[in-house]
C-alpha cells in the first residue's frame, strides 16, 4: 500500500518539474513572478553610450528608440515604486507614461538636431545626479557622458538624462535632459 502512495505523488512531482522547465518564471522571495528582464542592455555605461553615439552619429531615430526604456519596462520595473501610482492619487498610468515618452521623443529629437553627424570620441561616462532603487533597477540620472577634443580636451554633453541599471546591465531610461 505504501509503494501505491509514492508512485502518484512521484508522479505528480515529475509533472511540476516538466511544467516547470516549460514555463520558465523568475520568482521572487514572496513567491509572485517577478518581471522580466530589461531588453537591448549593454553591459557598461560606456558601451550604452557608444551605441547613443554611433546611432546619433548615423541619424538612425528607430535605432535611438530600441535603446530605451519601452512602455512595459516602465511599467513592469519603475511605476508600481511611483508616488503617482498609488491609488489614492489617481494618476493614470497612460498620462505618465505618455507625458515621458513625448517629452523623451522631444529631447531626442532635439539631441540629434544638435549633435547630428558630429564626430564624437568617447572617453567615459559618469553620473552627476541622484540613484533611485525601483525594485529590481536603479536609475541613475544625469547621465554625462565625457567625449574628447581634437586638442585632447574633454567636454561633457548630455545626450541622454537617466540611464536604467539591472543586474550590471545598462539601457537609457529617456532622452530628457533636464539642466
Amino acid at each position: 500500500m505504501a509503494s501505491r502512495l509514492r508512485l502518484p505523488a512521484v508522479a505528480a512531482l515529475l509533472s511540476l518539474l516538466v511544467v516547470a522547465a516549460l514555463v520558465p518564471r523568475t520568482l521572487t522571495w514572496s513567491g509572485a513572478v517577478a518581471p522580466p528582464p530589461l531588453t537591448n542592455t549593454e553591459g557598461s555605461p560606456e558601451a550604452l553610450a557608444r551605441r547613443v553615439i554611433d546611432a546619433m552619429q548615423a541619424g538612425d531615430v528607430g535605432r535611438l528608440r530600441a535603446l530605451a526604456l519601452t512602455e512595459q519596462e516602465f511599467r513592469a520595473h519603475v511605476w508600481p515604486e511611483l508616488p503617482a501610482a498609488r491609488p489614492e492619487r489617481n494618476v493614470p498610468f497612460d498620462f505618465v507614461w505618455q507625458r515621458l515618452a513625448q517629452t523623451s521623443e522631444g529631447h531626442l529629437r532635439q539631441t540629434l538636431g544638435a549633435v547630428g553627424g558630429a564626430p564624437l570620441t568617447l572617453r567615459r561616462v559618469r553620473f552627476a545626479g541622484e540613484r533611485s532603487q525601483y525594485r529590481d533597477v536603479v536609475v541613475r540620472r544625469r547621465t554625462e557622458i565625457v567625449l574628447a577634443g581634437s586638442d585632447d580636451s574633454e567636454h561633457v554633453v548630455r545626450l541622454f538624462g537617466s540611464t536604467i541599471e539591472q543586474d550590471g546591465r545598462y539601457k537609457v531610461f529617456s532622452y530628457v535632459v533636464d539642466d
